[in-house]
């Protein structure tokens, strides 16, 4: 993979890149958020490699940036605080994956992986699910319930778009975690319950919630809601 890694401190920096390199990917360094933000607007990036706390601006600054400037590949993002909010307000700030340092390189090169898989899977015509008047395009990033349209991350995308293809099952957290997440056990943090409750909020705006939750069961997308 070909990787942006911004990162403020250079000893770190330069031994991911070279132990990421050891592994057979490449990579650009940056040491701050704006020089983050102009390397990729100029170049073409797998994955992002991001510090949490940089010298001019957060992770979560650098990510609003990005975003405005169109569509953002997977981001891993690393930092010095491990707490489990500190992963939850990671994850919730559109992060697609959250490492605490000090970190072992194969399982960063590993979790870059499953992140890229997810971010990288197909869809054919770029047109995931239709289900009576709620239809999914993944790759404009938008749901249109009947004429009326909103944009979602790619999270929020992968979610739906699994959600609707297992539409009027109970789908329970695991499930989710591994076929949205890629993750094979259950992470400590509520992920799952607040990427469930911001899709909610963008599908209510378009007038439509086929969302339900089963307290300690699971979650349904139902499709006579759909209609």
């Amino acid at each position: 993979m070909n990787l942006l890694i911004i990162e403020d401190d250079p000893l770190i920096a330069e031994e991911l890149a070279d132990s990421l390199g050891a592994l057979g990917h490449t990579s650009q360094r940056s040491a701050s958020g704006a020089e983050g933000v102009s390397a990729f607007r100029q170049g073409a990036f797998d994955a992002i490699i991001l510090d949490r706390m940089l010298p001019d601006m957060t992770g979560t600054g650098v990510l609003e940036h990005l975003r405005n400037i169109g569509p953002v590949p997977p981001v891993l993002m690393l930092s010095a605080l491990g707490s489990v909010k500190d992963r939850i307000d990671g994850l919730n700030a559109g992060a697609d994956d959250y490492l605490a340092k000090p970190y072992d390189i194969n399982e960063l090169d590993a979790r870059l992986a499953a992140i890229a898989r997810r971010g990288g899977q197909p869809h054919p015509d770029g047109l995931s699910c239709v289900i009576g008047h709620l239809r999914l395009d993944a790759a404009l990033h938008k749901v249109w319930y009947a004429d009326r349209s909103v944009a979602l991350n790619r999270m929020q995308v992968g979610l739906l778009a699994f959600l609707m293809r297992h539409a009027d099952r109970l789908i329970t957290r695991s499930m989710l975690l591994e076929g949205v997440w890629d993750y094979t056990f259950n992470p400590s943090t509520n992920v799952v319950e607040s990427n469930i409750s911001r899709l909610r909020g963008r599908l209510e705006e378009i007038g439509c919630d086929p969302l339900v939750t089963r307290r300690g069961e699971g979650y349904l997308l139902l499709s006579d809601l759909c209609r």
